[in-house]
């Protein structure tokens, strides 16, 4: 893992802040000045009965740490070059969606002012650009191309379950912290499998390739 990391190290470092800061500026543009009337989305059985967990704030916040582990252990510059475009344009289609189809989570029945940790939380993220979780579609896409790594590298099961484990907590997070309803769950997962069926087979032939060279 070191020595994957190691590879290509600035390479990585830049690309994935640059586009984490481009994201957060297209993002919250569209935030803040939607361009036709928000859609609400409906909140179901599941959203009811699931109540606010704060506890579960750190796991939320642990997907920007989760969506840097699989450009980190890409060797092959050709491959990281790859998945930087795979990932840029699933946030693409998603701020796409913002854009055409505004969307916002009902409002929680909860008292904020109870709860201080989420204030930054609240202050930055409201509740628009919800259908789809673009939280919930970056962790799923992440989950498989991180799977496929550890694989390469020779993973064992319990490191390839905590793999599995990290994103179900990512996605579990996004409704115990009432930032989304399981519509948007429902929708970050089908756009992170669309991206994955047209993206995944090539850049695994790819990688086969590269390791064969």
């Amino acid at each position: 893992m070191g020595r994957r990391a190691r590879r290509h190290a600035p390479l990585k470092a830049a690309g994935t802040m640059t586009l984490m800061a481009l994201f957060f500026v297209a993002y919250f543009a569209l935030l803040r000045s939607p361009q036709f009337p928000v859609t609400p989305m409906p909140v179901t059985a599941l959203d009811r009965w699931l109540p606010f967990q704060p506890a579960a704030l750190p796991l939320y916040a642990s997907l920007w740490l989760y969506v840097s582990l699989p450009p980190a252990f890409i060797l092959e510059r050709r491959r990281l070059v790859a998945y930087g475009w795979a990932i840029a344009s699933l946030c693409a289609a998603g701020l796409l969606i913002f854009l055409v189809w505004p969307t916002a989570t009902p409002a929680a029945l909860v008292d904020w002012d109870r709860h201080p940790a989420f204030a930054m939380l609240k202050g930055l993220d409201t509740n628009g650009n919800a259908c789809p979780s673009l939280h919930v579609a970056t962790a799923a896409f992440s989950a498989c191309w991180l799977h496929r790594l550890l694989r390469e590298m020779g993973a064992g099961r319990a490191v390839l379950a905590g793999n599995a484990l990290w994103c179900a907590a990512i996605v579990y997070s996004t409704l115990a912290t009432k930032q989304h309803v399981l519509v948007d769950v429902v929708g970050g997962l089908a756009l992170s499998a669309l991206w994955l069926a047209a993206a995944g087979p090539r850049a695994l032939a790819q990688a086969k390739l590269e390791q064969a060279a």
